[in-house]
């Protein structure tokens, strides 16, 4: 007779009968059960058979499924990418470029363990995404958790929000997770779906892995490390296009420059009045407290803002920006700003359609579609093509503006690294205000 019987309850698993137990496990007294969190399922599996316990599995509510039987024949990258997941007992993190084919490494792994499994990505569109892609792969339904449906299928697909609302209630459904665009399980309500799901086989994939505020490190404990990483240097010739990066330099114009010294005047004289460094996020978290209750801490925050947005958005640039576009008359083209403002001064400048996140639903699908049928030739967006969109192919990017942040660099580079049929080489612009600020933010992107 079984010493343990395991079940599944809210996101734990619930361990009635005597016996030992590993350390994280623990005492529910309104039960009188012991319980341990979802995501350590597999080590409680593990520790009980090492102590040679007899235990009654009742945690996964799973039946194999058949004839899952995928098209796709893996580059050999991706078959390594799959092996080293595997030799890391089915857990951890695949680094690769946008581009560079990380749902099909997902694919094949779920197609070898052939068990109902969880999709979780973060827009809407990626969800439609991977549901098109497997229905086409396996020839059966998909489930759907987001967008206006609550569907649930041995395949099913999820927005994160859904997960996180979902997850203490249907995580035994499945025995396999995939977190697609897995940076973002390090946000402090999604990092739950993770601990609430007991799937024992689990896979990240992302472009960029390390977050600023090192909450991959949390990431790390539920899904597991980066397994595999390869950079677009190493695909680009072979699987990625081969590509080029030219920063130009622009000056600002004699008004710009005064009005960007004296914004930045009013905002560093705060910091030296203050004594505040800006050396971490922290510092910077303090100025806007501060901005609550000190009229002239906020003046200094709008200052700043102020200096930013003439250096971002700078004349220059966009007079450099229509030679870029006369050169390019024959690419397809994808222009990159930090803010909506901008965007909408370009489209209305040279009749370019623009995407942002005020853009409906149905109108950015629209302009996407034309763009890949090629009735557009060029596009212009405020952050909301970074990541989660299925973009058409492009050979040309040019970045006026953005943040230091490397994961935004590498998605925007992943844009146009998809290989051309012509063989041809992607070229990515950034074109920058000289003698600003903006200098410092492209080369911590790079």
């Amino acid at each position: 007779m079984a010493a343990l019987t395991l079940r599944y309850e809210n996101g734990t698993v619930r361990i009635e009968g005597d016996g030992w137990c590993p350390p994280f496990v623990e005492s529910d007294p309104r039960s009188e059960t012991r319980r341990a969190p979802g995501f350590r399922y597999a080590d409680l599996l593990a520790g009980l058979d090492g102590r040679g316990v007899t235990y009654e599995d009742r945690v996964l509510d799973v039946d194999p499924l058949s004839n899952l039987d995928s098209a796709y024949e893996l580059r050999a990258y991706q078959a390594d990418a799959l092996d080293a997941w595997r030799d890391a007992d089915e857990r951890g993190v695949l680094e690769l470029p946008t581009g560079s084919g990380k749902t099909v490494i997902a694919i094949k792994a779920l197609e070898a363990l052939s068990v109902p499994t969880l999709v979780v990505a973060p827009t809407i569109d990626l969800v439609t995404q991977w549901r098109r892609e497997l229905e086409t792969e396996f020839d059966r339904p998909v489930g759907q958790l987001g967008g206006g449906e609550q569907r649930l299928e041995p395949l099913t697909v999820s927005t994160y929000d859904s997960a996180y609302l979902r997850a203490d209630d249907i995580g035994n459904r499945f025995g396999f997770v995939v977190f697609d665009e897995v940076h973002h399980l390090g946000g402090e309500g999604y990092r739950e779906i993770a601990r609430l799901l007991p799937a024992p086989p689990r896979i990240g994939l992302t472009a960029t892995f390390e977050r600023p505020d090192d909450a991959h490190e949390v990431i790390e404990e539920l899904i597991g490390p980066v397994v595999y990483r390869i950079s677009p240097e190493e695909l680009a010739g072979d699987h990625l296009a081969p590509y080029d990066v030219k920063r130009i330099s622009v000056s600002l114009s004699d008004a710009e420059r005064e009005e960007y010294e004296r914004q930045q005047d009013v905002f560093t004289d705060y910091l030296v009045r203050s004594n505040i460094q800006m050396r971490s996020g922290s510092d910077y978290q303090e100025l806007v407290k501060r901005s609550g209750n000190d009229p002239e801490a906020r003046e200094a925050l709008l200052a700043k803002q102020r200096a930013r947005e003439i250096m971002m958005g700078s004349e220059r640039k966009v007079d450099r920006l229509a030679d870029i576009l006369d050169d390019h008359r024959e690419d397809r083209v994808i222009l990159f700003t930090a803010h909506n403002d901008l965007a909408y001064r370009i489209s209305e400048r040279f009749l370019i359609p623009a995407v942002t996140h005020r853009t409906s639903a149905a109108e950015r699908r629209e302009i996407i579609e034309r763009f890949r049928d090629g009735t557009y030739s060029r596009i212009v967006t405020s952050n909301v093509l970074d990541e989660g969109v299925d973009v058409p192919d492009a050979n040309v990017a040019v970045v006026l503006s953005g943040s230091g942040s490397e994961r935004e660099f590498t998605q925007r580079l992943g844009r146009i690294l998809r290989p051309k049929a012509d063989g041809g080489r992607a070229l990515l612009y950034e074109i920058v205000s000289e003698e600003t600020a903006e200098e410092r933010v492209a080369s911590r992107r790079r």
